[in-house]
């Protein structure tokens, strides 16, 4: 939960923003004023102009067709923007990935979202048409059916967090079903390169061991997967209260990091429900924006966890708050599953 000034960004609210900018997952609707495509399933715009890679003199020549991603260099630093260089024009007939830098971190299924940064490279004219790095921030690309372009889904799944993966992918499993993406110099049957950096595969809820809270808390029960709080007879505390509830084996989360959470809010004087933010997709956002207590409370907890917090005003909203609705000199409950934190960019 955070400030007025700061607030966790929902997942509606960003497939909102990211619409406008470089990200439009599949529900976003394509636009005339479209400028370049990401690997979502819509073309969208970006910022990205400039090339990565040598350009072909002749990007009109009939494409050398790839039977293997070593026809494809890639350059540069771990965590930073890839150089890739080929003998444009490339094509290829069948979508292939190939792990460039091995992670250890968790398996990429076909449903999973997957936070990363990458770069994309038209392979007819060899020219850089979207990259996360330019806009300074990763992305998280949900690989369900239709929510990417296909061949973006079949190259990253099985593969695992910490990857440095290089893709290749026909026209078919591009945009040729859009008709290419002309506005960005893709044309129908034009094969596209992508190298992704792999930065989390944020889970879908808590996972790790259930730890026996102390006694005199507010209970929680997961009801139809869903964690509920019954603050029913609990003393309220004057001071911040931490209990983890499930203790899990990822990394611990640092103050400054990037973080993926579902939770829900709870208000003490009236014991009802003021904010679900587990009922959907993860909730995105900055240990560096969120309230105090959430700072106090978190920080130090691992990935997969389950952090039940109790918040006096001091540490959330000592004058109240809009949205969501608190009054002046309410104690706030939380129930938090950390499903992802990686250190911001």
């Amino acid at each position: 939960m955070t400030s007025n000034k700061h607030r966790l960004v929902s997942a509606a609210a960003l497939a909102a923003v990211v619409c406008v900018s470089s990200l439009a997952l599949a529900s976003c609707s394509k636009s005339s004023t479209d400028a370049t495509p990401s690997p979502s399933a819509s073309p969208s715009a970006s910022v990205s102009t400039s090339a990565s890679a040598k350009a072909s003199a002749t990007p009109t020549k009939k494409p050398t067709m790839v039977t293997n991603l070593d026809q494809i260099k890639v350059s540069g630093e771990d965590g930073k923007a890839p150089k890739i260089e080929g003998a444009w024009p490339l094509a290829i007939a069948k979508t292939q990935s190939k792990v460039l830098k091995k992670g250890n971190g968790e398996t990429v299924n076909k449903n999973a979202t997957v936070k990363v940064n990458y770069v994309g490279v038209n392979a007819r004219t060899g020219k850089m048409f979207d990259s996360s790095y330019q806009r300074g921030a990763t992305v998280d690309f949900p690989l369900a059916e239709g929510a990417v372009i296909p061949g973006f889904s079949k190259g990253l799944t099985g593969k695992h967090e910490g990857d440095r993966v290089l893709i290749m992918i026909p026209g078919s499993d591009g945009y040729d079903s859009q008709g290419g993406a002309p506005q960005a110099g893709i044309m129908k049957g034009d094969s596209l390169i992508f190298v992704v950096d792999i930065v989390g595969v944020p889970l879908t809820k808590a996972k790790g061991a259930a730890v026996t809270p102390a006694s005199g808390l507010p209970t929680v029960k997961e009801v139809q997967g869903v964690p509920v709080v019954t603050i029913g007879n609990a003393k309220k505390p004057s001071k911040l209260v931490v209990q983890p509830l499930i203790k899990g084996d990822g990394k611990k989360v640092t103050g400054n990091d990037a973080i993926d959470v579902k939770y829900r809010t709870y208000a003490w004087s009236t014991k009802e429900l003021i904010e679900d933010g587990f009922s959907e997709q993860a909730i995105t956002g900055s240990m560096t924006s969120v309230i105090s207590g959430w700072k106090k409370g978190l920080t130090g907890q691992t990935v997969g966890s389950r952090v039940l917090l109790i918040v006096p005003p001091a540490d959330a909203y000592p004058n109240g708050n809009t949205n969501p609705p608190v009054k002046k000199g309410e104690t706030l409950v939380y129930v938090i599953d950390i499903l992802s934190a990686q250190k911001e960019s």
